[in-house]
């Protein structure tokens, strides 16, 4: 039997194709429409926006044949947006259509109470207890998702559509379709490649069971799952690495204090790796990079975070170290990525032009799953500003949110405080003033700040404030923010969180907090104390000062939702 994996030729589909390699199994891609006849078990996986895979498909003359496959009764696994497409039609593009297989309209979640998109990792009950029907899929695993719109599970207004769900999850208050099945079809709105072992353990029980040949599957019971009190949200911790080139021209990881990123000495053995490869005229060591990322996997970290400080100027984009460093540690790390660094429009040495959608692709097509945008989101919402408010579509925010999805974007912002005199001032933040409490550190009682926004790593400020740029990269269409602290980095006193809980009341899109941490306790109380989605360390993560296992710890016995 033929399994054929699907590529739409938006967003990413590499790390599906690892997972599978990983377990062992043997694929093809469909490049034309003559392949689906070829193909005797197909997978779609995918990301993106909802008019970008219909377009993408049609452009491609692939739709037809993709629903005449199948139509045929063959297996098909759709992943994400390979899930979606199966529905009607989709709120994010109402004039759009699906293939319809499914009668019902995937509608965005409601904000009000909650971040949105629903980002991070949740459970999956499904529907039937019997094992033997589960896919892979237990309720007592974690999976992650990423995605602002869902199928609203509801067996009494829409009990045509409940008899294809499969599994149940629930984020804030509504419960909706996590995994759907019925006849030779089965989705998942998670991405189980991006979703550690447990994902690993989704994917190879539909291949094994669609290699032995399947019994079509029964329409599931229209059962009633109110929600519950709490969900199974958990908080994220995330592992960053700060990359650039050394003399030698081999990448590495380097930390510094308050962004001074000149290589410090560590104290823990060296990591190393044979991994090399050519790139922008040299051979590169990409060990010190993959190998810790790889640490981190087997660590329990929920995400990782790769930003690029080298600017490579010099490289074309298909030669970017980065991309090689990306597509290296996709092979062997099976949890979400994040790039940051020289997302934007830009010119490659030959006069070739790029643009933030082409750069963000390439890195999409190795394995990324969001890029992380700095710089260049200051100066968009500055323009904004200057325009009254009016998005001209131009930015790198815009255009990658509209093919990629607000989901596959995260602003980076770099705030330092600036002093002024609380009784006194009474500029254009005053509304945005924080004050040192009595119990704050003796250097902060008595004074007044509010937080200004820098470009190039810190090195130029800008007159832009905190709340300004969070709500401003919002409402460019960003999907996550990734606060720093300049103030606060490297020093191991905690994370700002007068500055997290400022963001946090600005914006309706998840938050991570990053820049201060120095203990397990800090995660616990900036999770209790701000309510932030997910908490990022660097520094100490390196150092193996602390261990991600020992926050995990910490914070499960506080309370706090995390993923085993």
């Amino acid at each position: 039997m033929a399994l054929f994996l699907l590529d739409h030729g938006a967003g990413n589909v590499q790390s599906l194709a690892n997972s599978i390699k990983k377990l062992g199994y043997d694929f093809s891609w469909i490049s034309s429409p003559e392949d689906f006849h070829k193909a005797s078990i197909l997978v779609f996986p995918g990301q993106g926006a909802f008019h970008t895979a219909i377009e993408c498909l049609t452009e491609r003359g692939l739709l037809e044949p993709l629903y005449n496959y199948i139509q045929s009764g063959k297996p098909y696994f759709g992943i994400c947006i390979g899930m979606q497409i199966l529905f009607a039609s989709s709120a994010e593009s109402p004039s759009t259509l699906g293939l319809g297989l499914i009668p019902c309209q995937m509608e965005r979640f409601d904000d009000t109470t909650k971040p949105v998109p629903h980002m991070g990792w949740n459970t999956a009950e499904p529907i039937d207890s019997n094992t033997l029907s589960s896919e892979g899929v237990s309720s007592s695993d974690h999976y992650y998702f990423v995605h602002s719109y869902r199928a609203k599970y509801d067996p009494e207004g829409n009990p045509e559509a409940a008899m294809w769900a499969h599994s149940t999850t629930q984020y804030g208050q509504e419960v909706f379709m996590s995994t759907v099945r019925k006849g030779n079809v089965f989705g998942a709105q998670f991405h189980p490649e991006k979703s550690s072992v447990a994902g690993l353990t989704v994917i190879d029980a539909w291949i094994k069971q669609s290699l032995a040949g399947r019994t079509p599957a029964e329409p599931s019971a229209r059962i009633p799952r109110p929600p519950k009190s709490q969900h199974g949200f958990t908080r994220r911790i995330i592992a960053c690495m700060d990359v650039r080139a050394n003399d030698e021209g081999d990448l590495i990881v380097t930390k510094g204090d308050q962004y001074d990123v000149r290589e410090k000495s560590l104290t823990s053995t060296p990591l190393s790796s044979t991994t090399a490869i050519k790139t922008a005229g040299a051979v590169r060591n990409l060990g010190k990079p993959v190998a810790l990322a790889a640490r981190y996997f087997e660590s329990g970290a929920d995400e990782l975070c790769l930003l690029n400080i080298t600017s490579f100027r010099h490289s074309p984009l298909q030669d970017q170290p980065m991309l090689a460093v990306v597509r290296a540690a996709a092979e062997r790390v099976f949890v979400p990525l994040t790039i940051g660094g020289g997302i934007k429009d830009t010119v490659d040495p030959d006069g070739t032009k790029r643009s933030a959608v082409e750069v963000a692709g390439a890195y999409f097509r190795v394995g990324a799953d969001k890029v992380s945008i700095g710089s260049e989101a200051v100066y968009a919402v500055e323009k904004v500003c200057a325009a009254g408010g009016i998005l001209d579509g131009s930015s790198a925010i815009e255009t990658i949110s509209k093919v990629y999805g607000s989901q596959a974007v995260v602003v980076s912002i770099d705030p330092k405080r600036v002093y002024v005199d609380p009784t006194t001032y009474d500029g254009p933040y005053k509304d945005e003033l924080v004050h040192g409490r009595p119990d704050s550190p003796e250097s902060e009682r008595g004074k007044a700040w509010w937080y200004q926004c820098t470009v190039s790593g810190g090195r130029e400020t800008r007159p832009v404030s905190v709340v300004q740029l969070a709500q401003g990269a919002q409402i460019l269409g960003a999907g996550e923010i990734l606060l720093n602290s300049i103030d606060r980095d490297g020093t191991g006193l905690g994370f700002d969180h007068d500055l997290i809980g400022l963001v946090k009341r600005a914006v309706t899109i998840p938050v991570v907090a990053s820049s201060g941490a120095g203990t397990k306790e800090h995660f616990v109380s900036v999770f209790v104390e701000t309510g932030v989605e997910a908490a990022l360390a660097a520094g100490i993560f390196h150092r193996e000062e602390v261990g991600i296992h020992e926050v995990k710890l910490a914070s499960r016995l506080a309370g706090i939702n995390v993923r085993s």
